[in-house]
């Protein structure tokens, strides 16, 4: 197949795993034997070669692409307001795709390259299939959260400003995501009506460990996480979970790493419980660094997971994951099996999981086997393949479902 990837995010530019996701993406998808190329938004027209991916980029359609960046009140308005549907993104986007002439377009993620990337595609007769890697579509904020807490569905805004995305996902056939969480909350509430649904959970390169660890007897446990330091990461929990435990622990039993980096703001809130004595802050690491320096992992995000990359990479390692009962993480982690859920925001829990794992090393055990286990079913060549069956089955359905109204009028 020769594939168009129309990428949110791509690499060097790393905001998160969603742009290590898409490059992962596009890689597997060329050992299939498929001719790819992304096309991503940048400061300016490039071409490039980014790990042996052919990467277009274009100037970005949008006031601005980085969205990561502080912008004054007004931009961050014309900017929300234009993804619902941006012309100057139409017409780019069209260009690019008649340019290319690929058998489908498939998107990753849709910010900046926008969702009338579908119906340009839709106008020239492109298949289009879709990835979810986040809320972006359901909620500006993109996390479904308001003052820290969870939303149990649109609020007025929220619906009001994504009208367009909404109306525009009627040009996907089909979509895919890396939880049935993800998804469901998108089909749900009205989104990609005419498509084929998927779940494909994200892939790792390769299994790391040889075979399970053992619990540590001669050192104290260590309990680690990397991520973003943001209020949606729940680090703060991790941090009250943390205290709590050094209270109820012989001195020495546990200690404490967190790799990672958020604002200098975040970082004072969101660390200020871990006790100093018993902790080690990385700073920004390679996750293939950190694996081997912890012996569990801790995932305790507030807000919903479209997946949770860290948890398999952790697998990988076989290293078992305590992880916050939501979205992707509730699907990934197996309670009692390759690690232990708690319920989310509450680190009452969450110390209670991590103080029967440092006391009971045959537990530690049994879940280290579990999570070494169950990275086999995340290996690159397995998800490669159901990505290249989803692809196949989304042309199949393009063509065989009928025109609606709204698709002939984009396609005039």
């Amino acid at each position: 197949m020769r594939i168009l990837m129309a990428c949110a995010a791509f690499p060097p530019f790393i905001d998160g795993g969603g742009p290590i996701s898409a490059l992962l993406l596009a890689r597997m998808l060329q050992d299939e034997g498929h001719d790819v190329r992304v096309l991503n938004a940048g400061d300016h027209d490039a071409d490039e070669m980014i790990e042996g991916v052919p990467v277009r980029r274009i100037a970005a359609p949008n006031v601005y692409w980085n969205y990561r960046v502080p912008r004054p009140t007004w931009k961050k308005l014309v900017w929300h307001g234009l993804e619902n549907g941006n012309p100057r993104a139409f017409s780019a986007m069209r260009r690019e795709i008649r340019a290319f002439a690929p058998d489908i377009l498939l998107t990753d993620s849709i910010e900046n390259i926008n969702v009338a990337t579908w119906a340009a595609a839709r106008s020239l007769g492109v298949p289009v299939a879709h990835t979810i890697r986040s809320a972006f579509l359901l909620c500006w904020r993109g996390v479904m959260q308001r003052q820290g807490v969870n939303c149990d569905g649109q609020c007025l805004t929220c619906w009001t400003s994504a009208l367009g995305k909404r109306f525009f996902s009627r040009f996907v056939d089909g979509v895919c995501g890396e939880s049935d969480d993800v998804i469901s909350r998108h089909v749900e509430r009205g989104y990609f009506p005419n498509a084929l649904v998927r779940r494909i959970p994200g892939a790792i390169e390769r299994i790391v460990a040889e075979g399970p660890r053992a619990a540590p007897r001669d050192r104290p446990l260590r309990i680690g996480f990397i991520g973003v330091h943001t209020r949606f990461k729940g680090l703060d929990v991790f941090g009250r979970a943390a205290a709590r435990l050094v209270e109820t622990l012989p001195e020495a039993s546990v200690a404490f790493h967190v790799a990672g980096t958020g604002n200098a703001e975040d970082e004072a809130r969101l660390t200020a419980d871990f006790p100093r004595d018993h902790t080690r802050f990385w700073g920004w690491v390679d996750p293939q660094d950190f694996f081997p320096e912890i012996d569990l992992l801790v995932f305790p995000s507030v807000g919903h997971e479209a997946f949770g990359r860290v948890a398999v990479e952790a697998f990988a390692h076989a290293v078992p994951v305590v992880g916050s009962d939501l979205g992707g993480i509730a699907e990934t982690v197996r309670d009692g099996v390759n690690g232990l859920l708690f319920p989310a925001a509450d680190d009452a829990a969450l110390a209670d999981r991590l103080t029967r794992v440092a006391r009971d090393p045959d537990l530690y055990d049994t879940l280290s086997r579990g999570a070494h286990a169950a990275a086999h079913a995340y290996l690159r060549p397995t998800i490669a393949g159901l990505y290249t069956q989803f692809l196949q089955d989304t042309m199949t359905h393009h063509h065989a479902r009928p025109i609606t109204t709204d698709e002939r009028e984009v396609a005039l």
